[in-house]
């Protein structure tokens, strides 16, 4: 099967109104991109902020007549239904069909954090090290694979942690590697946490890829409903600055005294408001940084 994309600038257009357009006409797929260097950082709840040099990129299965022609009836529609301008901007060029799981797993490597920790994709082999302590990990639809600074961060704190035998909480749990991780590491249960259905499906997969199943309980969170978590020796969260601000009191309570606090997926700059946060319940032990990126290392105050 082939494809072809078409790419033009949203400009003044209505996001809405491209997509509306573009499903009319069967694209496979709609995908906006900034074509600067502009940062979208943790939009409100239900709000779609875009960049203000966006890109728009269609994706059509190319019909049996050649795929020229085909694309040139698919401009002459688009610029019917959101304006002429479009066949002056727009670029068209064809796609090659790919297995892109496969594409982006040939790039993805084993990796080490801390002394022993190694996260590994499925099929890699072992690392040759008698003493590493695997984590085998397909992510599929959600985020967390070791690759990003911040999850790399998490990796890293925690491999120094004592919880083996002890109770962990991976709070926005994503790809479950920070909860299968710690089982690797020896902890005796773990609770994972997502609002995300891709996410919940994701850990339990992975979990029983890595035969830890049996003590990963996994939890979907409702947006404003609150989650009874029993308080465990070490609690984690990968999330975004404004979401564990204000989950403060929740991940708070959810640690138990003289335990551990992981937090994560935030930037160097928003480090002080959410030690803030959490400044009257914990001792900060260390911040970490990497690239423009940092995870907060805390203990419960007894």
């Amino acid at each position: 099967m082939s494809f072809y994309e078409i790419e033009f600038p949203l400009a003044t257009l209505s996001e809405g109104m491209v997509e509306a357009a573009l499903n009319e006409m069967g694209a496979s797929s709609i995908t906006l991109v900034d074509r600067g260097n502009e940062p979208v950082l943790e939009p409100k709840p239900g709000e779609i902020r875009l960049w203000s040099d966006t890109l728009v990129r269609a994706l059509f299965e190319a019909a049996p007549d050649p795929d020229s022609l085909n694309a040139a009836r698919k401009l002459e529609r688009l610029a019917t239904l959101l304006g002429p301008h479009i066949t002056r901007t727009a670029r068209v060029r064809a796609v090659q069909e790919q297995d892109w799981e496969r594409v982006w797993l040939q790039d993805w490597k084993s990796m080490r954090f801390g002394r022993r920790l190694w996260v590994c994709p499925t099929q890699a082999e072992p690392p040759d090290d008698a003493n590493a302590v695997i984590v085998r990990l397909d992510p599929g639809l959600a985020f967390g694979t070791g690759t990003h600074p911040t999850t790399a961060l998490c990796l890293q704190v925690l491999e120094s942690l004592p919880v083996a035998g002890q109770s962990v909480i991976d709070y926005g749990c994503g790809s479950g590697i920070l909860g299968i991780a710690a089982l690797k590491l020896g902890a005796a249960r773990v609770t994972a946490v997502d609002i995300d259905p891709q996410a919940l499906l994701a850990t339990r997969d992975n979990a029983e890829r890595n035969q830890v199943a049996a003590n990963i309980e996994v939890l979907g969170a409702d947006s404003g409903i609150e989650i009874a978590l029993q308080p465990a020796f070490c609690v984690m969260a990968n999330i975004l600055a404004g979401p564990l601000i204000e989950l403060a009191p929740t991940l708070t309570a959810a640690c138990r005294p003289a335990g551990y606090l992981l937090l994560s997926g935030l930037l160097k700059t928003q480090a002080y408001a959410v030690k803030a946060a959490y400044a009257a319940a914990f001792d900060m032990v260390q911040v970490i940084e990497r690239e423009d990126w940092c995870c907060i290392y805390a203990r419960r105050v007894v």
